[in-house]
């Protein structure tokens, strides 16, 4: 009776080898592809539509609720009845939409802010050349 064996040689790559070899080169092709596209972000990190546009409408409406909450608190204390209610208002209007317009424009919520990549790379080119 004859036994087979094989036995992998040098070159020779089993199976799990090939499998996990073909994941890398598509994981580095993949990622050359958004480089080039100029998707650096990952696919998770991004928000739904959904969840944005409720993200802008709790900012809206939380600044106006906490404007006219404490325009009606100030307008009670000091018994000044529409004023304060409208002056509140309209501040909570405006800090909702300076809240969207961050949001919007990706600014996040830490301290400070920082320029957007184009802004700050085109004054680093102003202050280089001098004007």
């Amino acid at each position: 009776m004859k036994t087979m064996s094989h036995q992998f040689s040098m070159t020779e790559r089993g199976p799990q080898d090939s499998h996990s070899d073909l994941d890398e080169r598509l994981r580095r092709f993949r990622n050359e592809q958004d480089v080039a596209a100029g998707r650096t972000e990952k696919p998770g990190t991004r928000q739904g539509g959904l969840g944005f546009a409720f993200r802008i409408g709790t900012e809206l409406v939380a600044a106006l609720i906490i404007g006219v909450g404490f325009g009606l608190l100030l307008d009670n204390w000091l018994g000044t009845k529409p004023w304060f209610m409208l002056a509140f208002f309209l501040l909570g209007a405006a800090a909702g939409m300076f809240n969207v317009y961050r949001v919007v424009q990706n600014q996040g919520g830490a301290v400070g802010y920082k320029p957007s990549e184009r802004r700050a790379s085109a004054d680093a080119k102003t202050d280089r050349n001098g004007e």
